[in-house]
């Protein structure tokens, strides 16, 4: 399995936000999109799930052609995604909005299907299974971005498309997520990441992409990127003027970050 964009440009209205990009994401790899607020990570993840049609270039599964095709197909092909800032659906219960996941693939119309993939989402995420039938909006802000990922499992994805996953979290949770991310990495799903939190991403990412301006200034495993001196200053926390110490510690977060979450 293989999602490969080529030479994708798209924007709203007059004005592109993307220009020309490549980028690959192959089974089971954990590909990470890093860049600053604005570069153009959401608008290319929404360009992959349909969302923003592709005005220029090309976007393919498994060979097969699909930027023409609409966002509900490319769900029916495999392709999820768990839009930035949770939006869950705060007035239906946490059973409703993990059926509505389904629901492109037919299992809200098969009792034994649905209970299947509840019970595989109840395995990562226990505390939703403990509150099926409470409304969302009760949900902390974490429990509701684990909504969020249990209901774009629900489509039993073969990519997920993971959009600020960590936005407005505590550190722990933040941590949590990372780990849960590693770990779907581990069953054989890819996973195409956009997330602000370049040193977890980095960390946990088979390979990346740096965008700036809407364009792919850099690209590489997440290990040479996460150990890249333009990236760390741009993007880690760690400038120029950092003493040998504060490099020292930074080094040390990394590797620590990577034995943490799995890397190998």
């Amino acid at each position: 399995m293989s999602l490969e964009l080529k030479r994708i440009s798209t924007g709203y209205e007059a004005t592109n936000v993307i220009h020309d990009i490549d980028l690959s994401v192959g089974a089971g790899e954990i590909i990470a999109l890093v860049g600053a607020n604005g570069a153009g990570k959401s608008t290319l993840v929404k360009a992959i799930s349909g969302i923003v049609p592709v005005r220029r270039g090309e976007i393919t599964l498994d060979g097969k052609r699909i930027d023409r095709t609409s966002p509900a197909a490319r769900v029916v092909m495999g392709i999820a995604q768990v839009p930035e800032g949770r939006q869950v659906f705060a007035g239906l219960t946490v059973r409703e909005n993990l059926r509505l996941g389904g629901y492109a693939r037919g299992a809200e119309s098969d009792p034994a299907a649905f209970e299947k993939s509840l019970a595989a989402i109840g395995e990562l995420f226990p505390i939703l299974l403990q509150r099926l039938d409470e409304p969302a909006a009760n949900l902390s802000g974490g429990q509701q971005q684990m909504l969020a990922i249990g209901r774009g499992l629900m489509a039993e994805p073969r990519i997920l498309v993971l959009d600020e996953p960590s936005l407005g979290l505590a550190p722990v949770l933040v941590a949590e997520i990372f780990r849960l991310v590693a770990s779907l990495r581990g069953q054989g799903r890819s996973i195409l990441l956009s997330e602000q939190n370049a040193k977890l991403s980095l960390a946990i990412a088979d390979r990346a992409y740096v965008i700036e301006n809407g364009r792919v200034t850099l690209s590489g495993t997440g290990e040479e990127l996460l150990h890249n001196s333009e990236v760390a200053e741009r993007y880690l926390g760690v400038g120029k003027g950092v003493s040998v110490a504060d490099s020292a510690r930074h080094a040390q977060l990394t590797d620590r970050l990577s034995t943490i979450l799995g890397r190998s």
